[in-house]
């Protein structure tokens, strides 16, 4: 470990970053008068946050901090998770941008409609996006933890409270926005911080040829494919895509923009920026695994280059370009969960929505309690994390499934959609279970979608077609959320809510 790692200077420059973090969401709370403007930014952002808070989450711990460690491991493959990023946003704009204008609040509500405003799609889908939401929410935790007690010594324990409290502060003073907010201020620094990074680890490394030099033959193979194989590939970029189709954070995003041109303006940008990101973190890795190919944990790849390669206070801007990393994708995931639990899950327990004059009291306090979970979570060990993450993992692919069924095809019902979600589980659950087949697949997402599709479709041709039209099943979900005084700013601005899709 490189002198510079005790440096005093890491420690205060986070503590700044931090307090300037909460001063932003103390000063965006003013605005957060009703439900709607805590948790969806009075459905009002326009295209420079839209896409700022979007691509910040998307360079997440795992597409950066994660990429980097991949690189190292695997040359060139750690690109994919960019391009499975950018792949996901814009097949999320092409399928899904136009719901913005029936007013959803959340994915559940969004699959739900799909349905016929089915309670049961619902609170199912309401329960999984709420784990799946606290799952990549104590991940972010742990990731960032581990990296900021490697670069300023602190208690690994110490650091997880750190880095919740960090993103957790802001968020629940200052609500969706705040979130918009730091998230683009955060991902200017992320996207300049790995640049700078990308291109001096290069420079250190020499050059290209250095590059390749310094690491095995089948790393610096197109995307990695030499050592990865090309169905493991491949896997890994669906498997990142699926994320961002079937992942709240990002629908949350469509739900809380100005209008269907903004998000399909804004998502644009953002693909074609993060798919020129993904061979940075790719970059970086290897130049790491040139200049020190015996670091006992790649994931630390990173901090490495971060406190050995370059002056304290360039090793100060990288600390804050990696947590941001973190932060802007886990303050985005806490209030996804919220959101889903005022709006599906509070109605499947109590069988009652909150009261309008209750919404920004009540989003305070769930969020508070959806980062105590997470820390909780985080806190305990390294494994149940690896567990929950899988559970994500397992869950997303038969979701994504049942929306597209939902969304495209007339005839498939409620049950066909519950059936979709069962049976993408059973098969990743399967895949995971056998050594041969994962190392033959690399993650289950193939299988469990194509398990997912025929479960779907054969349930939903067994059972009775939904008398409920799509306009109806539109109201019945507008008049659920006009009792918390959410969606009405989209009916004010004379949008349709019952245009048929």
């Amino acid at each position: 470990m490189a002198d510079d790692l005790s440096s005093p200077v890491y420690l205060p420059v986070l503590l700044a970053v931090l307090a300037a973090m909460l001063g932003l969401g103390v000063w965006v709370a003013r605005r957060a008068r009703s439900g709607e403007d805590f948790l969806l930014a009075g459905r009002s952002l326009g295209t420079p946050l839209l896409l700022g808070t979007t691509l910040a989450t998307l360079v997440g711990t795992g597409s950066s901090l994660g990429a980097v460690g991949f690189g190292y491991e695997n040359g060139w493959a750690g690109a994919l998770y960019g391009i499975g990023g950018a792949a996901g946003v814009l097949l999320l704009t092409v399928l899904f941008a136009d719901v913005r204008r029936h007013g959803f609040m959340t994915f559940s509500e969004e699959m739900a409609y799909y349905y016929g405003a089915s309670r049961a799609v619902k609170g199912v889908v309401s329960v999984v996006l709420v784990l799946a939401s606290v799952g990549w929410l104590g991940a972010h935790i742990l990731g960032g933890s581990l990296y900021l007690s490697y670069l300023t010594g602190m208690d690994p324990q110490l650091a997880k409270v750190v880095v919740a409290a960090g993103f957790g502060l802001y968020t629940v003073v200052g609500g969706y926005l705040a979130v918009v907010v730091t998230d683009a201020v955060q991902g200017t620094v992320l996207f300049v911080g790995f640049t700078v990074l990308a291109v001096l680890a290069l420079a250190a490394a020499g050059g290209p040829a250095g590059l390749a030099a310094g690491v095995p033959e089948e790393a610096a193979s197109f995307l990695g494919v030499g050592a990865l194989g090309p169905v493991p590939a491949l896997s890994l970029a669906a498997v990142v895509a699926v994320g961002v189709l079937a992942t709240p954070s990002y629908r949350q995003r469509i739900y809380s923009s100005r209008d269907t041109a903004t998000v399909r303006r804004s998502f644009l940008w953002v693909g074609g920026l993060f798919a020129v990101f993904a061979l940075l973190p790719a970059v970086a890795g290897m130049a790491a695994r040139t200049l020190h190919p015996g670091l006992d944990n790649p994931d630390m790849a990173f901090p490495y280059l971060a406190t050995t390669l370059f002056p304290v206070w360039v090793g100060a801007f990288l600390l804050v370009a990696g947590l941001s990393a973190t932060m802007s994708s886990g303050d985005s995931d806490a209030v996804a969960a919220t959101t889903v639990l005022l709006r599906d899950v509070a109605q499947l327990v109590t069988g009652r929505l909150p009261r309008a004059e209750d919404m920004v009291r009540l989003s305070r306090l769930c969020l508070a309690g959806v980062l105590l979970l997470a820390l909780a979570f985080a806190l305990l060990a390294t494994t149940v994390i690896d567990y929950i993450t899988m559970m994500v993992s397992t869950v997303l692919t038969g979701l994504l499934v049942a929306s597209l069924l939902g969304r495209f095809w007339k005839r498939a019902t409620w049950q066909g959609g519950l059936a979709a979600m069962a049976g993408g589980s059973a098969a990743a659950l399967a895949v995971n279970g056998v050594a041969a087949w994962t190392e033959f697949w690399g993650n289950p997402v193939f299988p469990s979608m194509a398990a997912a599709r025929v479960c779907g479709v054969a349930v939903s041709l067994a059972t009775p077609p939904s008398r409920v039209t799509r306009a109806e099943a539109l109201e019945r979900l507008a008049a659920e959320r006009a009792r918390m005084d959410v969606g009405t700013a989209v009916r004010r601005r004379g949008e349709d809510p019952h245009r048929r899709t």
